[in-house]
């Protein structure tokens, strides 16, 4: 797992991830009753010492609504019956959204329309006024 995602250029953040784990609704039966299979994700964007300044400014804008007011990413996976499974898989998803929050945006540069472009639109308003000038009645000049 950790070979998929330095890949991506994050560093190391499990290394300040806080996990926990309590009893998991749904499927498994009595098993459920008796193991604590879902696992809880806690990330402090601004206590990690990993992120510098920008990534941290840029993950608490995008993230807002996902974080507590102390700006922690709170997540968690109960799909599987194992913790394993579980804990792989909010690591994926936490790792997936960390990506995507940090990609950044491209700047718009702007550009005149192209000759084609205005040619076209010029058609398009002349046959719309002849339109409309089709819809009077002869006398309404």
């Amino acid at each position: 797992m950790d070979h998929l995602f330095s890949q991506a250029g994050l560093p190391d953040l499990e290394r300040e991830i806080e996990f926990s784990t309590s009893k998991s609704s749904g499927k498994g039966g009595q098993h459920v009753n008796t193991t604590e299979t879902r696992v809880e994700l806690k990330f402090n964007i601004r206590s990690s010492l990993l992120l510098s300044g920008d990534q941290k400014d840029l993950l608490l804008i995008r993230l807002d609504s996902r974080l507590t007011e102390a700006g922690t990413l709170r997540m968690y996976s109960q799909k599987e019956r194992s913790q394993s499974a579980n804990k792989e898989d909010v690591l994926i998803r936490f790792y997936t959204l960390i990506s995507k929050a940090l990609i950044p945006v491209k700047k718009r540069i702007p550009v005149r329309p192209g000759k084609a472009a205005r040619e076209s639109r010029l058609r398009l308003k002349k046959a719309l006024s002849q339109k409309k000038f089709l819809r009077k009645a002869p006398g309404d000049e």
